[in-house]
């Protein structure tokens, strides 16, 4: 199976790399800088579940892309996803699957609008990691699973083919029959994580011991719940038991990468995690809803952050 990595950051190099290192046919689809940067120092794996050292490993550039592959693995953050569509078209023929990896789930209206349904399959990872300052991978725990499956649950000869694939290739490769419900359940978390996170600008344990922080944290994930409800995808309870357990966890230093992003001036993915979130619920009551605001403030951000890069 011909599989195409988008992006050799931390999580297509992690999941690409590992894939590589077990005898895939893997290609990264990168930038320019990036292709020197991997041709010069190769793909460096540092992770407590073993290291890789991957010497030049195989790259393309759009403008190259020429065949289809059996397989593109979707790792861009959202506000690239346009980008990446038009950059993997020549690459997605007949039975081209995409696997996107991204949160939430408008990419699956987008890439559905672009490509057509039956490309797409569901996805998400469950990864931390980071790229150090020569371009390696640096996996910062023992977590590195990767759930996908067709969106209907059936167990499909390709679906069957992915699985051989991607199975043994030192991460947690994760076939699901429940994918959409399972990107649902991490959504709802996710943004009631970074909502809270972003909103406050701290970490869980500071916003639980903060007057009103433990209630703000648990009307957030309410009202993602409410969402994913209404959409036909409510967690269940024991999913709902541990979200509300790690938001109010005493002393956490937990917070959202978007806090993170947004900390280090960095773009944040807004739109795609919490305004979506906001737009798929009832519309008669979001301006009084504090998903609303949150997605004000992070908003405001992305606008001082467009203004400050345009003076």
């Amino acid at each position: 199976m011909r599989i195409l990595i988008v992006g050799a950051g931390a999580t297509g190099g992690y999941f690409g790399g590992r894939l590589l290192q077990h005898g895939r046919d893997v290609t990264f689809l990168v930038r320019e800088r990036r292709a020197a940067q991997l041709a010069q120092h190769g793909l460096t794996i540092r992770s407590a579940t073993g290291d890789a050292d991957l010497p030049a490993p195989p790259t393309v550039l759009a403008a190259n892309l020429q065949a289809p592959y059996d397989l593109i693995l979707l790792s861009c953050k959202a506000y690239g996803l346009e980008q990446a569509m038009a950059d993997i078209a020549p690459a997605v023929g007949p039975d081209t699957a995409i696997l996107p990896l991204l949160n939430g789930m408008r990419q699956l209206d987008l890439l559905d609008a672009r490509f057509g349904a039956q490309h797409v399959l569901g996805g998400q990872c469950v990864i931390a990691a980071t790229l150090d300052a020569q371009g390696g991978v640096q996996h910062l725990n023992q977590s590195h699973s990767l759930s996908f499956g067709e969106r209907d649950g059936s167990a499909s000869k390709r679906m069957q083919r992915i699985t051989r694939s991607l199975a043994d290739a030192g991460f947690d490769a994760r076939p699901s029959a429940t994918i959409l419900q399972d990107m649902w359940d991490k959504w709802v978390f996710l943004a009631s994580l970074a909502g809270i996170t972003c909103l406050m600008r701290g970490s869980v344990g500071d916003i639980v011991a903060a007057p009103g922080g433990r209630a703000a944290a648990l009307t957030l994930l309410e009202e993602c719940r409410v969402v994913a409800e209404r959409s036909g995808h409510a967690p269940g309870e024991a999913t709902m038991q541990r979200a509300r357990s790690v938001l109010t966890e005493a002393g956490s230093s937990l917070t959202a990468s978007m806090l993170r992003d947004l900390q280090h001036g960095h773009a944040i993915e807004a739109d795609h995690v919490i305004g979506d979130m906001l737009a798929r619920a009832d519309r008669r009551h979001d301006e009084h809803s504090l998903l609303a605001v949150v997605y004000a403030h992070l908003k405001v951000y992305e606008a001082g952050r467009a203004h400050a890069s345009s003076v």
